[in-house]
């Protein structure tokens, strides 16, 4: 073992004369700690919103959107096989996409109508999974049946068998005027995303239902795909742009919500660096540790220095030193945060139940229960940037210490 090894280990060993020097370390260890595992927590439970905002949104949207000029698809079975021939394609489904104003008791609500059909519509989508007691099998050609939001529904104050008028924005033309196209649909179903977006707006019915009130005869609007990894998204879209023919048009599902993810994503850029702010000030408590240090061991320091130790010798001395408490802070920092961040499905209710509280009420957030998404990427990042403020914080010490003059340091003792 290198002898600045072994001193600047014994150092930090061993029982101060001055116990303020030893309190100071304490607390920049745990400082550095409870940054350390408030940063992993925190980018865990944002990484866990982040995940649980895209499960839900692709779980009515989809990955990739085929459409047609004017919002017609003429010949979409053509369309469909063009792109399952791409190898990252898993699924594919036509869909009619229209407005239109719901009626119920003198209530009007304006909706978006999406005509599916539901087998197809099951391998694009997870809408069974947010079905309210049915599935998606209730939609019956030429039955008119029709599936809600349930915010749609609440506002409506319309219930599973109820009927309501479905209002096309085309008028029929007659000599007389133009007369509003409507239709009356029995509601067979409710769903809930948890995005109200959707749950508030989008009424799903049986896609010949939708074509024949639309009068779009067999076209429909496009054709909604699915991919084996989410994230290749516009890479594939990309692609799919010379693999199919004829007009179209062909989006991914981070254009259509980028404002969500990205709204995610600089929260948690802002929250890192905030947070990371905490570990700094902890890092920097190292240098008024150090100094102390320092002027403590002068003597010592100048015993070395006559003994042949270069300065740059000394300087290694106290970066081991201040680099050990760092180190300390940063490993019972991590391994805090990863353990919390792991079982916080288990801490929160606990501290729930401990106060009598909910963190996110039921009737206020549609993300009740705090998600968590450990990505071992952040803890690399929070454990390399943590480890290098440490350092940082020992070089103007350690650079003191060096410029002791032994002389100077002896000449009282």
């Amino acid at each position: 073992m290198r002898y600045e090894l072994f001193i600047g280990l014994r150092y930090t060993r061993a029982k101060r004369r001055n116990h303020f020097i030893s309190f100071i370390s304490l607390l920049s260890m745990c400082g550095i700690a409870l940054g350390v595992a408030a940063l992993i927590v925190v980018l865990s439970v944002m990484n866990g919103f982040q995940k649980e905002l895209r499960t839900r949104i692709l779980g009515v949207a989809s990955h990739v959107q085929i459409s047609g000029p004017g919002g017609e698809l003429s010949a979409w079975q053509q369309v469909a096989e063009e792109a399952m021939k791409h190898p990252e394609v898993r699924a594919a489904a036509p869909y009619v996409a229209a407005q239109g104003m719901l009626s119920y008791d003198q209530t009007v609500r304006g909706t978006l109508v999406r005509g599916v059909l539901p087998d197809a519509e099951e391998k694009v989508a997870d809408f069974n999974r947010y079905m309210r007691g049915s599935s998606m099998q209730v939609l019956k050609p030429g039955e008119f049946g029709i599936i809600l939001g349930a915010e749609l529904a609440r506002s409506l104050q319309v219930f599973i068998g109820d009927k309501v008028t479905l209002i096309a924005p085309q008028g029929l033309v007659t000599p007389a005027a133009i007369l509003p196209r409507l239709k009356q649909f029995k509601v067979v179903g409710l769903f809930e995303a948890g995005m109200y977006e959707y749950d508030s707006s989008l009424a799903l019915v049986h896609m010949s239902d939708a074509q024949a009130l639309y009068r779009m005869g067999d076209r429909v609007s496009g054709v909604r795909l699915k991919l084996d990894d989410l994230f290749a998204a516009p890479r594939v879209a990309r692609e799919l742009l010379s693999r199919i023919h004829g007009d179209v048009y062909i989006t991914d599902w981070t254009r259509s919500h980028a404002n969500f993810f990205r709204a995610v994503q600089i929260e948690k850029n802002v929250m890192f660096i905030i947070l990371l702010l905490i570990v700094a000030v902890a890092a920097f408590n190292i240098v008024s540790t150090l100094v102390m240090a320092v002027t403590d061991k002068e003597s010592d320091i100048a015993i070395l220095r006559t003994l042949g130790a270069s300065p740059g010798s000394i300087m290694q001395v106290f970066i081991v030193q201040g680099a050990l408490i760092g180190i300390i802070g940063l490993a019972l920092g991590l391994a805090g945060g990863i353990a919390l961040a792991l079982n916080i499905d288990v801490v929160v209710p606990a501290i729930e139940r401990l106060f009598n509280t909910q963190f996110l009420a039921r009737e206020v957030y549609y993300i009740s229960e705090l998600p968590s998404d450990l990505q071992w990427r952040d803890v690399g990042v929070i454990a390399a940037v943590s480890f290098v403020l440490t350092l940082l914080a020992t070089l103007y010490p350690s650079w003191r210490a060096s410029r002791v003059n032994p002389a100077e340091a002896l000449r009282y003792e």
